[in-house]
């Protein structure tokens, strides 16, 4: 893409030791944005992007990076203006892809709706071939055969609460699933703006998981429902504690999302859209607040990725390689993430992209940063891997 720099580096943060096992593996970065996606590869201490995007011209709303079993699987929730959106599939790492003869995600005749986008790919941490999508309008569907076809989840979207669902600014969207490994029948899900629901009976049902969570644009700024929840990520070692940005509020979850405690001093702000867990280290979650709903830019105008290490206790800015000057660049909530690291007891690999076109990467938990990307287009979402 003429104009956009993708930069070939060499990580420096990287030890002896741990480059050594990175040797052996690659980490695969895929960037969605709006207009294509680009997949960035570090092999040894080094970083390359594939020389063009896939998709070109199509907004990439949402990817997943399926590790499971022995031969990953990329998937891309495509949005072409002309074609509409669409479920991609690639068994290569990315090099080429597939797309289903019938449309992955459709929703039936009967529903009068139609699909807008999908917002969410992710595959199941509990059953091997289970791939869940979310969608706009706010829809769970569930795959079996690793996001080649969807079926509608109907019990949630005849949730009786639904008719009462309100689009945010960004549309009424489903953009949080999370599964649980401990158990395939629990699923929590988040959608903009109804909040937080949790099926504990693999969703047969679905319960409202918001209290504690504050709507103050609202009336009633504590009501059941109609929070404007904008993700929602697992701790890596509790996995009943969840971490949630709200539109206003950042909120810890102990109990798999049966109540939330505000978590918010500290920060700079507490508006912001993304949130990401540490892939195995307890208590540790990231942030990158914004100003403010009516002024959406970095807190302070300041490039800075908050982290906390106790769970919300204490939050500190990793600023280290970042922009220093004025920085306009806003991150979207599924534009920050993390890797797998190198080892269960290593550092891992952390990632945002922002509305700027620029992408950013950390090999050692954030402590520093290093500029990957920049002049892209908005940069929508990021996912990361490391893949044999």
């Amino acid at each position: 893409m003429a104009g956009c720099r993708l930069a070939v580096v060499r990580d420096e943060g990287v030890d002896e030791d741990a480059a050594e096992v990175i040797g052996m593996t690659e980490v695969l970065l895929a960037v969605g944005t709006r207009k294509g996606l680009f997949i960035g590869r570090r092999r040894e201490d080094r970083w390359e992007f594939d020389e063009s995007p896939y998709f070109n011209a199509q907004a990439v709303y949402s990817v997943a990076l399926d590790t499971r079993g022995g031969a990953p699987r990329l998937l891309a929730g495509g949005d072409s203006a002309h074609w509409g959106p669409s479920v991609f599939h690639s068994d290569d790492l990315g090099r080429t892809w597939t797309e289903p003869e019938r449309p992955a995600v459709k929703f039936p005749k009967e529903t009068g709706a139609s699909l807008e986008r999908v917002w969410q790919l992710h595959p199941s941490a509990a059953e091997p071939d289970v791939v869940y999508a979310g969608t706009e309008p706010a829809a769970l569907y569930r795959s079996e055969d690793r996001g080649e076809s969807f079926a509608l989840v109907r019990p949630l979207w005849e949730h009786p609460t639904r008719s009462r669902w309100v689009p945010g600014g960004g549309g009424e969207g489903l953009h949080t699933v999370l599964t649980d490994a401990r158990d395939p029948l629990a699923v929590t899900v988040a959608v903009s703006t109804a909040g937080v629901f949790r099926t504990t009976d693999g969703g047969e049902s679905w319960a409202l998981s918001n209290s504690g969570v504050s709507a103050v644009f609202l009336p009633d700024p504590d009501p059941e429902f109609g929070q404007c929840v904008h993700k929602v990520a697992r701790d890596a070692a509790d996995p009943d504690r969840l971490y949630l940005q709200n539109h206003w509020g950042v909120y810890r979850s102990d109990d798999a999302g049966a109540h939330w405690t505000d978590i918010g001093a500290g920060l700079p702000s507490t508006f912001g859209f993304a949130v990401a867990a540490h892939p195995h280290r307890g208590d540790t979650a990231y942030l990158f607040p914004i100003t403010a709903d009516a002024d959406r830019v970095p807190a302070g105008r300041r490039c800075r990725v908050f982290r906390t290490a106790d769970a919300g206790g204490t939050w500190e800015p990793l600023t280290t390689g970042l922009p220093q000057e004025d920085h306009y660049g806003t991150v979207l909530r599924d534009a920050l993430c993390t890797d797998d690291g190198t080892a269960s007891d290593g550092p891992a690999g952390v990632y945002f992209g922002n509305r700027n076109g620029e992408v950013y990467a950390s090999a050692d938990d954030g402590e520093s940063w290093r500029q990957l990307a920049s002049h892209l287009p908005d940069v929508l979402c990021v996912r990361a891997a490391v893949v044999g």
